[in-house]
């Protein structure tokens, strides 16, 4: 069944420009946050190997996005990832977090400096503490795309992330990326986990610092 109108073009009227106020299920998340006990099992030739990691993960609110009648709300992301006593990056990813009032589609971009990007797809509830997000290799809508080595050698068949919004106003996360790693006949389920804790609060979208 298709959720949207027949006129592609004609964008919505008496658009609220204050995204903080409309982000829905993602609300909670807005602000800087730090997480010091993150923990991703990644693959090696010796079999899987355990890392503690410390993170700092920023979400700052966007202007309201229309496309024709498609409506999103938004969170502009940035994390990166360090090894405990390092300073060298360990991982570090941009994209944005957005969500379609009118449907409940989640929407999670992401992108990181070793090629490779990705649209994850979910939907959820105005007020939901836990949701997921979910791509898959060779899907149009919320697809995989990795560079040739990438291709080659660890070549990822799907991601998935479940947020789960906390009594105590942190929030979490447990990420699945299912790898086929050349060599290995089993697919190798690489998985990254943290907790963040707010350091500090949002910057007003600049349309809602204009109404101001």
């Amino acid at each position: 069944m298709n959720e949207y109108p027949a006129d592609i073009y004609t964008e919505p009227e008496n658009v609220d420009p204050h995204t903080l106020k409309n982000l829905g299920p993602l609300t909670a998340m807005a602000g800087i946050w730090q997480g010091t006990r993150g923990l991703d099992v990644n693959p090696k030739p010796e079999g899987p190997r355990k890392q503690a990691y410390i993170e700092r993960f920023e979400l700052q609110p966007i202007d309201p996005q229309a496309n024709g009648p498609q409506l999103f709300y938004g969170l502009r992301y940035h994390t990166r990832i360090v090894k405990p006593n390092e300073v060298e990056t360990y991982h570090d990813q941009i994209g944005y977090f957005l969500w379609e009032p009118a449907t409940g589609n989640l929407l999670q971009s992401l992108a990181i400096p070793r090629g490779q990007i990705a649209l994850a797809f979910g939907r959820a509830a105005r007020d939901a503490t836990t949701f997921e997000l979910f791509a898959k290799r060779g899907e149009v809508t919320n697809g995989i795309c990795s560079d040739p080595f990438l291709e080659h050698a660890f070549q990822t068949l799907e991601y998935r992330i479940k947020i789960t919004l906390n009594p105590d106003g942190s929030w979490s996360y447990d990420e699945t990326t299912l790898l086929k790693v050349r060599g290995q006949a089993e697919a190798f389920h690489h998985t990254d986990r943290n907790t963040l804790k707010k350091i500090g609060e949002p910057t007003p979208n600049p349309l809602a610092q204009g109404a101001q």
